[in-house]
This record gives structure tokens, C-alpha cells and sequence, in this order.
């Protein structure tokens, strides 16, 4: 029987249905990272969300392994070349949480234009200031997405009742324009976007992408959107541009500073340019669940479950019968 170990949180389904697939689970949520290092060595499977970094030290103690899930959309903490090289395939599930993101950032973005934080907040301490709080109206503008996967796909569909523009750039894909976006270089969304949203992975080449020589190459000023990762925006060149006027504002889901799991951020008073944005009423800011809904927090965990059932469908007739079972016809139609 293939064993299969659980580092983090997840829906309580995923255990049911892997179970149901013939495999032996153990869910330790809160197991401590000398525990997995002792222990891994016996699994044919791993599924974490973010607690550890998956390095060559613990891919060699895992001499049994098969796979590795991640509950989530970024592979950033796994050493997938290493990992492949010693034949382990890596699975993430970005179908379980892109309609969650897609949303979040329509949030964010309808947020910033018309001013609804600061005005809220203002209204709560007793000011009734109109004229101070006008909104800006999204239809007519033209929105950059930069990287057109499963979250940017999901945000520029959502954007299509809009009546916008929206043109989209993703160095890995030729070829995507659709009904929702057209494909452009980078060139085209530096000269006419006037909203900005990432939706890329956390890379050498994306680290600090977002600088002012970055932000200076836009004809416009621009609002910014990020719901991808912290570190793809340098805070001291964003505040720095939001100060000048060059971005007119900026909704963050992710900060640089967020520790490893993304489950806090180092705060003190030191920090200048953080305490800036924090400050500032043309910035907002959530807490890193821009992909979190009680929706996704299910999808996630069964898109997992699916890929799991899936690799192994070859080496079990049993499974593929049972993989097809695991979601209801019209979520297995959203995946596709």
C-alpha cells in the first residue's frame, strides 16, 4: 500500500477520498519539521502547503518518494529539477484557488478606484467628506496582466462584464488570446495600461521585477495590483512611485517582508517604507488570501487528490475507475 504524509492543514476530504483510493494517510498538521526529516524516508507521497522548504538535504532522506503535492498554486519551495532528477513528480493544484484570486483582485482593484477603505474608515470616525472621496470608473481602461495562467485567465475573465480593455503578456505563452484578453509584448502593455496586475511565480528573474526603472518604462500612471508573491515588488521603489504620483495606487495581497509560510510579517518601526504603505489611503492591503475561500480551501485539496489519482492510474485500473468520482460533474466541467 503507497503511504502518503500531510504537513499542513487541509480539507478533511482529501484524507477521506485518498483513503478511499487505497492509499495509508497520516495527517499531521502540526508535525515539526526535525519529525518530517526523521520520518520521510518511509512515504511514497508528500503534500504540504508551506511549512518547509523541500531541498535536495530532505529529497535525499526521502528515498521512497513518488510525489509531491502542493496546496497551492506557487512551487517555489521545492526543488523541482532536483526532485525530477531523482524521479519524484511534483504536483500544485493553482484549478482549486483561481477563481478565489480572480475575485480577490477584482476586490482589490474596485476598492482602490472608488476609494471604499478610505471612505469607510472616514464615515467610521464621523467624516462625511463627498467630494474628497469620488471614484474613478474601471470601464475605458486598459488592464495589463502579466502572466496568463490559471489566476491571470481567471481575473481577466472576470473582468469581461466590465466593458475594459485587457492585454495580457506571459513569456512562456504565445498564442492565448481568447475571448477575455489579447496577447501583447511588454512593450504594448508599458505604453497603454493604465491598471497593472501580476500573476507570475516567484523566480530569480521575477525577484524585485518590480522596481522604479520597471514602473518608469509606462507612459501612464498606473495603479498597481499584486496577489502573486511579496518579493516581485521592491516596497522602497513602490512607495517611492506612489509618493511621486507615477502610481496613483496600489492593492497588495503579498508584502516582501512576509516570513517563509506567509503566515506573518516582521513588523517594526524601522521599516520605513512598510509603515509608508501602511499609512498610506491609496494602499491596500490584505493579509495573503487573495487565493483562500471556504470554496477554494475544498478545490484545492480535491484537485490534489484528482492529480494523485491520476499519476497513478497507469499502475492501478482501480484507481482510474475511482479518480473520475471524486468531484460532482459541475466542478470536474470548471476544470477543464
Amino acid at each position: 500500500m503507497k503511504s502518503i504524509l500531510i504537513i499542513d492543514e487541509l480539507h478533511n476530504d482529501l484524507v477521506t477520498k485518498l483513503v478511499e483510493l487505497g492509499f495509508q494517510v497520516d495527517y499531521k498538521p502540526l508535525i515539526k519539521t526535525e519529525e518530517i526529516e526523521n520520518i520521510i524516508h518511509s512515504y511514497n507521497g508528500l503534500i504540504l502547503r508551506s511549512k518547509v522548504k523541500v531541498e535536495k538535504a530532505l529529497i535525499d532522506k526521502a528515498i521512497k518518494l513518488e510525489f509531491i503535492g502542493r496546496a497551492g498554486s506557487g512551487l517555489e519551495n521545492i526543488d523541482i529539477s532536483y526532485a525530477e532528477k531523482k524521479g519524484i513528480k511534483c504536483f500544485n493544484s493553482p484549478e482549486g484557488n483561481r477563481d478565489s484570486v480572480g475575485e480577490h483582485t477584482i476586490g482589490l482593484l474596485l476598492n482602490l478606484l472608488n476609494k471604499i477603505s478610505k471612505s469607510n474608515s472616514e464615515v467610521k470616525k464621523a467624516i462625511w467628506n463627498r467630494n474628497n472621496n469620488w471614484g474613478t470608473e474601471l470601464k475605458g481602461k486598459t488592464i495589463g496582466i502579466i502572466g496568463y495562467g490559471n489566476m491571470g485567465r481567471s481575473f481577466a475573465k472576470k473582468l469581461s462584464g466590465f466593458e475594459v480593455n485587457v492585454i495580457a503578456y506571459d513569456k512562456f505563452k504565445k498564442d492565448f488570446s481568447d475571448n477575455f484578453v489579447k496577447e501583447v509584448e511588454m512593450e504594448t502593455i508599458f505604453e497603454q495600461a493604465d491598471i497593472l496586475s501580476l500573476h507570475i511565480p516567484l523566480t530569480k528573474e521575477t525577484n524585485q521585477m518590480i522596481s522604479s526603472e520597471f514602473l518608469n518604462k509606462f507612459k501612464k500612471s498606473i495603479y498597481l495590483i499584486n496577489t502573486s508573491r511579496g518579493q516581485i515588488v521592491n516596497t522602497k521603489e513602490l512607495a517611492e512611485n506612489i509618493d511621486t504620483g507615477k502610481v496613483l495606487g496600489a492593492g497588495l495581497d503579498v508584502l516582501e517582508i512576509e516570513n517563509f509560510g506567509f503566515e506573518n510579517i516582521a513588523l517594526n518601526n524601522s521599516n520605513k517604507e512598510l509603515n509608508y504603505l501602511l499609512n498610506s489611503d491609496k494602499v491596500i492591503i490584505t493579509p495573503h488570501v487573495a487565493g483562500w475561500s471556504q470554496e477554494s480551501y475544498y478545490k484545492i485539496s480535491m484537485v490534489l487528490a484528482d492529480k494523485i489519482a491520476n499519476y497513478y492510474t497507469k499502475k492501478s485500473p482501480k484507481l482510474k475507475a475511482q479518480s473520475s468520482k471524486l468531484f460532482p460533474p459541475s466542478f470536474e466541467k470548471g476544470l477543464r
